[in-house]
């Protein structure tokens, strides 16, 4: 290993390090040619590390996790060197995983907190575990912005678009996850946020524990609101309003598990659902049709299948130009 590259590593991990000197280290798991030297130098540093009682469960929750998800893609019929090959590409992933945890968990700095980003491009469902083990899906087209350690303390997160919180019960360090419009604070709880800025709703639903809505510099509330399990809050930026329902919260959730299930939603709102989930644009050219309405449930199918579904169903036909699909009345 070069001498510029250990100077970095070594800076960045120190518990003297700037922000600066982090972002540099890390930006060094970008580089290909490089991953071989800092995963062994970074692994031979964690053979040699005291990892606290406290923060042994991480690493224990995040290997049962990996191996869970990653056992079945490897076959008992594939030749032993292939398998080998495959078990070897796993095992790094998890290192990588392991090490960037223990950097960013079990070193207490100093310096103010270090942020990180994570996008779903539109079209994906992304999957994350954070170093304090909570685990969040994002869906297409969001973008969360956290830390471990945020301004004040807490653990941090600034959501753009939709995502399922699972997060990981630490009384003594709350969980706030911002949005445009309110905070949400839990310390351990399983929740949907739906805030993508060209929706005309924020929504917040709770599937167990508690949460605490709070105000913002964009909307003050005349009082802290707190949802029960089953209830969902809905902000409605137009008119201001803010309303409480009961909802079946995996109806809500569902799109993390690759499923969608809507129930009367409109064709307006069906086509922002789908450009979203298929990474697609759709233009429909009689404005009137966009009230139709519609119940279903979507998995496995392709745009093309959906479409079809719909065609089937509603007064609508539709033709594919370019990269564009464009739905017209019957």
């Amino acid at each position: 290993m070069d001498k510029s590259t250990l100077n970095i590593i070594r800076n960045g991990t120190s518990e003297t390090a700037t922000e600066h000197q982090e972002r540099e280290f890390l930006s060094l798991f970008h580089f290909s040619e490089k991953e071989f030297e800092l995963k062994t130098y970074l692994l031979n540093e964690l053979e040699h590390a005291e990892v606290k009682e406290e923060n042994k469960h991480f690493y224990d929750e995040l290997f049962e996790r990996w191996w869970k998800n990653r056992k079945l893609e490897i076959s008992v019929n594939r030749q032993k060197n292939n398998l080998v090959i495959r078990l070897t590409q796993l095992v790094a992933v998890l290192i990588t995983g392991l090490l960037l945890g223990f950097y960013l968990y079990s070193v207490n700095k100093n310096s103010s907190p270090v942020y990180y980003t994570s996008i779903a491009p539109k079209g994906s469902v992304s999957e994350m575990l954070l170093p304090d083990g909570s685990q969040i899906f994002l869906n297409s087209g969001s973008k969360i912005k956290y830390s471990v350690d945020g301004t004040g303390g807490e653990r941090e997160v600034f959501l753009s678009g939709e995502a399922w919180f699972h997060v990981a019960k630490m009384k003594e360090k709350p969980f706030l996850v911002h949005t445009s419009y309110y905070d949400v604070q839990v310390t351990g709880t399983s929740f949907n946020v739906k805030a993508y800025s060209d929706d005309r709703e924020v929504t917040t639903t709770l599937e167990e524990g508690t949460v605490y809505i709070r105000s913002t510099k964009n909307l003050k509330l005349a009082k802290e609101t707190v949802l029960k399990p089953g209830e969902q809050l809905v902000y409605d930026k137009k008119s201001k309003y803010i309303q409480i329902n009961e909802v079946n919260t995996k109806w809500v959730s569902s799109w993390k598990d690759n499923k969608l299930i809507f129930v009367n939603m409109s064709l307006k709102d069906l086509k922002t659902l789908l450009e979203r989930k298929y990474g697609v644009d759709i233009e429909i050219t009689n404005q009137d049709i966009l009230d139709y309405h519609y119940d279903g449930t979507l998995k496995n199918e392709t745009i093309l299948e959906v479409l079809d579904i719909l065609k089937n169903t509603l007064p609508i036909k539709y033709q594919i130009v370019g990269q564009k699909v464009i739905i017209h009345k019957k």
